[in-house]
């Protein structure tokens, strides 16, 4: 919560809307690189699938965490484990993401590892949860 309330705080600097956005895609690749072990691995792989599938996404800090806004709404994040204290990075969406399936869908994933199969789940899912 603290980690939210500095970015609510920030100074609002005056600038463009590209330097806002090239300011916060910094940001969240510094926050990337602050992780540690495994984690900050698999952050890194994340990283790459959401930009690359959803490049209209809005990289972005979130209570201190990476995370991905479209119309400046978050849809999904991460979250390593280390702060958490748990034993897995997790990767999830919040409701703005359009994965309805039915009347019960995942919203979360941990994730301890990831091969090239896995890594095509999450790009559909990130496809899908942007409305593609």
């Amino acid at each position: 919560m603290k980690e939210r309330a500095k970015e609510i705080r920030a100074p609002k600097k005056r600038m463009t809307k590209a330097e806002k956005a090239q300011q916060a895609r910094k940001e969240v690749e510094e926050k990337i690189a602050s992780f540690e072990g495994n984690d900050k691995v698999l952050a890194e792989k994340l990283h790459r699938i959401i930009t690359a599938t959803a490049p209209e996404l809005e990289p972005k800090t979130w209570y201190g965490m990476p995370a991905y806004a479209l119309d400046g709404k978050i849809l999904c994040f991460m979250q390593d484990a280390k702060k958490f204290g748990t034993r897995y990075l997790t990767f999830g969406f919040n409701d703005v993401a359009q994965l309805d399936e039915g009347t019960l869908w995942p919203t979360s994933f941990a994730i301890t590892a990831l091969d090239e199969q896995l890594e095509d789940m999450l790009s559909a899912l990130v496809a899908k949860a942007v409305g593609r």
